[in-house]
């Protein structure tokens, strides 16, 4: 095996045409025995690598998280072995994945999908795990079963990532009755509805007007966009003893008032989610293999369909660019990208 690989590197915040490099650095040494070594084979974009991007001060950070590969070395106590085909989402405090090889703790890695080529298996684990969490353990919804209560979902972005997902698993894992995506133009519309939507409204018109107008109120709602925007839009619509979930972080605190109609009125609850916490927290990893797995299965069913949009080899000019599309607000579904043997500048 190489000692030494070629990855795409920040060093400062900044415009990802200013601030990307690419570089030789050494292979990564295994740090725990559940680590493992994987052989990156394909690789995809997230928002959180263009925020991670811009605000980055850690020296020669390699940035990436989405990952699909074959495992080089495993440690002692590792749940994979050397040869396995495998997807991961990886963790923050360690370097990412655009680079011929990662170092994961093999707790919050899945079975790749038999079947689905390597970039498009890259793209499951993030948005997969986000999306998962959010509908099982923060809404107390249950997979692969009939529903004991009626729900209505609104998801307010449902033509990026995990909003693409969070339609998928809704209507195919999690049997909601009710799925209400929002977006603005036809070409999201359509998305939305090749998802599972089964109603799709206008983020930017009135929620509330075409909320009544289908004569339903959400019991869930899934902010996958600014949530101080649309926060106090969601409040007055909800349910009550509904729950709000967001995987947007905000600067300030959230309105999530308790004045008359508001949250405390209608004993709402809030929920963030952050799929990263499981393992910076060391909080029930397992648990992450666990969904990917079953996103496996969900796949090789055809129960999870692929939300690749953009496919390209990784290069630092692909790269470049896919920061630059997802920075742009009009991306679809996932940008990934094939690893080949090396990575060039073009």
């Amino acid at each position: 095996m190489a000692s030494q690989m070629r990855a795409i590197l920040t060093s400062k915040p900044g415009p990802a045409a200013q601030v990307l490099s690419l570089a030789t650095v050494p292979v990564p040494a295994l740090e725990s025995a559940y680590d493992i070594l994987v052989k990156i084979r394909g690789v995809a974009l997230n928002p959180v690598d263009t925020k991670v991007r811009s605000s980055n001060t850690r020296p020669n950070r390699i940035l990436g998280y989405d990952a699909a590969g074959l495992v080089e070395q495993a440690g002692e106590k590792a749940l994979f072995k050397k040869g396995d085909e495998v997807m991961y989402a990886g963790a923050v405090a360690r370097d990412g994945t655009n680079a011929q090889y990662g170092v994961v703790d093999s707790r919050i890695v899945g079975r790749k999908p038999k079947g689905w080529s390597w970039e498009d298996a890259a793209g499951l684990p993030l948005v997969g795990l986000t999306a998962w969490e959010m509908l099982e353990e923060q809404f107390g919804l249950k997979p692969f079963e009939k529903q004991t209560k009626e729900h209505t979902l609104l998801i307010v972005n449902g033509a990026g990532g995990v909003g693409s997902m969070a339609t998928q698993l809704a209507a195919r894992i999690f049997n909601v009755k009710n799925i209400i995506v929002t977006a603005s133009r036809q070409e999201t519309i359509d998305w939305a509805k090749k998802n599972g939507a089964t109603h799709v409204i206008n983020h930017r018109e009135d929620i509330a007007a075409q909320l009544k107008d289908l004569s339903l109120k959400p019991t869930l709602a899934f902010i996958c966009h600014d949530t101080l925007k649309y926060l106090p839009i969601l409040v007055p619509v909800m349910r009550p003893f509904g729950r709000i979930g967001s995987i947007v972080g905000a600067p300030e605190p959230i309105p999530f008032q308790a004045g008359p109609g508001g949250a405390f009125s209608k004993a709402l609850s809030f929920h963030w989610e952050y799929m990263f916490a499981k393992s910076a927290e060391d909080y029930e990893q397992e648990s992450q293999g666990r969904i990917l797995n079953l996103l496996a299965d969900a796949a090789e069913e055809g129960k999870v369909g692929n939300l690749t949009t953009v496919k390209e080899v990784l290069s630092l000019a692909s790269l470049k660019r896919g920061h630059e599309l997802l920075e742009s607000g009009k991306a679809i579904g996932k940008i990934v990208f094939e690893v080949r043997d090396t990575i060039e500048e073009n």
